[in-house]
């Protein structure tokens, strides 16, 4: 089931990133940081009393004059309005009300989605200044501090209280698909060459973003739904970071995915932008299919595509269990093998390997390699089972999770990979110790 979403929205300095920083900090204190997304992060999950959400930062670029701030505030509202279940529009306590804070206002009064409004940096807890915000018709303003972490639990308990139930059990045997990628490497003719191939269903339907199109349609018994994220493009008056919009964009597909398609230009080879967008999938647990598209513009000569496959492994080592493709929309050239791929990534992510297999794997495992040791205190494996899917979590119960050296957690993947594959997933392990619930390593 796809996590809620929360959209950021607010002009710039009052103190989006500083929340959402804070929000994400505890999350990322429990889960190590993921190579391939940058530290200025525009994307996180985030817990409040067990209930798990996804947060989009939508602000963080400042405008060259004052004659912008209303075209990026748009933006801004408008990538709430396209992706969010929940928008959060903070505004500035100290500043006050402002022009640009009233035309948002007015922009996401008529979005129909629940507009929560937040003053931020009231230190105290209270100002005068905050009947103010009342004048904006979004309800009453929950005044807080980022900085010093003060009002949030009335506001998280708002923010959670809005979010939607969840999503109908009826899609649970429908593979969700998003093309992702940068812009122009070619996401929407891949999915028009899909299903101008392999249509058998197809009912277009509203997507979640304004520049997306869910297409469902069925191939060979299997009930598919495309995720297309184009239409992002540079606009000309506003300095705006397009690498950063499309990464929003991407999050949003990606958050109600199963498989991510991640598209990479032959021509231009692994990008930034590509591993940024990559890092997303993978820290969602999505899985994953890298297709190298524009593969007939490139000059071929013996080793080429084996030397293409390594710089990707290279580039993106946190997610080398992707399987990759070289494929060419224009021609059609392996555009076939991509549906297939994609269903044996789906069955991966929800494979579940019987308890009893899986420690008879672990103990040969150990018994080939033994466990590492630290002051003469060597770590053991009492039991492993498996604990969740999309993607496969497995609980290790160990006598001191201290002595699990992450090379030996390697180690361990690569065995249950070599014994049942899970090509095109991750995979995650805990660590626990007698009474322990539950630690993430």
């Amino acid at each position: 089931m796809s996590k809620p979403v929360l959209a950021i929205v607010g002009r710039p300095n009052v103190g989006k990133s500083t929340f959402f920083n804070r929000m994400a900090g505890k999350r990322l204190a429990i889960v190590e940081d993921t190579p391939g997304v940058t530290r200025d992060r525009i994307y996180a999950e985030a817990e409040w009393q067990g209930f798990n959400f996804a947060m989009i930062d939508t602000g963080g670029i400042e405008p060259s004059s004052k004659d912008v701030i209303l075209s990026q505030m748009r933006e801004q509202a408008q990538l709430a309005m396209d992706m969010a279940d929940v928008i959060l529009f903070m505004t500035d306590g100290k500043e006050g009300l402002t022009t640009a804070d009233r035309e948002v206002a007015m922009m996401l009064r008529r979005t129909g989605k629940p507009v929560i409004l937040t003053v931020n940096k009231l230190d105290k807890g209270y100002s005068d200044d905050l009947y103010d915000f009342y004048e904006l018709g979004l309800g009453e303003p929950y005044p807080i501090s980022s900085a010093n972490i003060l009002g949030f639990g009335e506001l998280l308990d708002k923010i959670c209280e809005e979010f939607p139930e969840g999503s109908d059990e009826e899609e649970e045997e429908t593979v969700k698909v998003a093309v992702i990628g940068k812009p122009n490497v070619g996401k929407s003719s891949l999915i028009n060459r899909l299903l101008g191939e392999n249509r058998v269903i197809v009912s277009p339907i509203a997507g979640t973003t304004r520049d997306s199109i869910d297409t469902p349609f069925e191939k060979e018994g299997q009930k598919y739904i495309l995720i297309d994220t184009a239409g992002i493009r540079r606009k000309s008056k506003v300095s705006e970071d397009i690498e950063r919009y499309s990464v929003i964009r991407a999050v949003a597909a990606i958050e109600r995915c199963d498989v991510c398609v991640l598209m990479i230009d032959a021509q231009d080879g692994v990008t930034e932008q590509d591993k940024k967008i990559a890092g997303v999938a993978h820290e969602a647990g999505k899985g994953i299919i890298v297709a190298v598209n524009k593969w007939d513009l490139i000059e071929k000569e013996t080793g080429t595509m084996n030397k293409f496959r390594k710089d990707i492994e290279s580039q993106m080592q946190f997610m080398s269990y992707a399987p990759a493709v070289f494929i060419s929309v224009a021609t059609g050239q392996r555009v076939d093998q991509i549906l297939a791929m994609v269903k044996n990534v789906a069955e991966n992510c929800a494979l579940r390997v019987p308890t009893g297999q899986l420690n008879n794997l672990i103990i040969d495992a150990t018994m080939m390699k033994q466990p590492p040791s630290d002051k003469g205190r060597r770590l053991k494996i009492y039991y492993v089972t498996q604990i969740g899917v999309k993607p496969p979590l497995f609980a290790f119960q160990v006598n001191d999770r201290e002595l699990m050296h992450f090379s030996y957690s390697r180690y361990l993947e690569n065995k249950i990979r070599e014994g049942y594959g899970f090509e095109g997933t991750s995979i995650k392990f805990v660590f626990r110790e007698k009474g322990d619930n539950y630690n993430e390593y």
